[in-house]
């Protein structure tokens, strides 16, 4: 299994597990299952309003805390300071645990352009104990950049959409110089269709495995950790193994080559996107 390391010290597992639309007591159930096949970075956020149910899920099941990465996501109507912070506690409130360990803006929304007051509120309250390491998602390189100019704080991981359709092959580059580490929102897509692509289901029959587990393979070779979603505890196991395949590097190459120019699923380009 290959770890992610970020440029201060975060260290991230090769997969992660998803929890949208994972809610009330059968999303707590399924946090819960996920962590005890072997997840060990939960990813959450404020807009999901299933803080809650992950934060239950993680008091229940039989896990050690302190081997949990927690993660939430601050949403874009809280982008001000003193509204961020406030997010923030609510957020570590509504788990019901002693801090997040990994707290990300959800989107920079760059047309309110009040994303850098945002991050200085991360900054506070990883300070302050709330939080342990900080970053974003959904963000392009300069905002990144803009990020660190003005606060001289550089995020520790940057979740991006990022799968088959769209290998988006230069930000993950970018991250990789400057030591963030990429993290993968929809990483098999919505829905059967990239697992339904002849050349993925060719590289799964090669190695004994399924569809999914090959594209969650492309992404740990790539050196991005993907962050799918199961209820399901059968599927849960299944897509954390993916970690062990290795594929070859013209294996990756092949499914990479599936990238298109409208890869996006469903058009959320960052420099004008605006989520709240």
């Amino acid at each position: 299994m290959t770890e992610q390391r970020s440029h201060d010290g975060l260290v991230l597992p090769p997969i992660g597990f998803g929890t949208y639309r994972l809610n009330g007591i059968a999303g707590a159930a399924a946090v819960r299952s996920g962590i005890e096949a072997g997840y060990r970075l939960i990813d959450s956020a404020f807009n999901y309003e299933n803080e809650g149910a992950v934060g239950r899920g993680v008091r229940d099941a039989a896990v050690d805390r302190d081997e949990l990465i927690v993660t939430s996501k601050l949403p874009g109507r809280h982008h001000a300071t003193d509204a961020a912070l406030r997010t923030i506690q609510e957020s570590v409130f509504r788990t019901g645990l002693d801090r997040i360990d990994l707290y990300l803006i959800h989107w920079p929304n760059p047309i309110s352009g009040d994303f850098v007051a945002a991050w200085r509120a991360l900054i506070e309250a990883r300070e302050r104990g709330l939080v342990r390491h900080i970053g974003v998602s959904n963000f392009l390189p300069e905002h990144l950049e803009r990020l660190e100019a003005e606060t001289g704080v550089r995020p520790s991981v940057n979740q991006i959409e990022l799968h088959p359709f769209f290998p988006q092959e230069e930000q993950l580059a970018y991250h990789r110089e400057r030591g963030i580490i990429t993290e993968a929102w929809s990483p098999v897509g919505r829905g059967p269709i990239m697992a339904a692509e002849p050349v993925v289901q060719r590289i799964a029959a090669a190695h004994g495995i399924s569809p999914v587990q090959a594209i969650l393979a492309w992404h740990v070779a790539r050196g991005a950790v993907p962050i799918p979603k199961s209820a399901d505890p059968g599927r849960q196991a299944e897509n954390l193994r993916a970690a062990d395949v290795r594929l070859s590097a013209e294996e990756v190459a092949e499914i990479t080559a599936l990238g298109r120019p409208d890869g996006r699923l469903k058009d959320q380009d960052p420099a004008v996107y605006e989520e709240f």
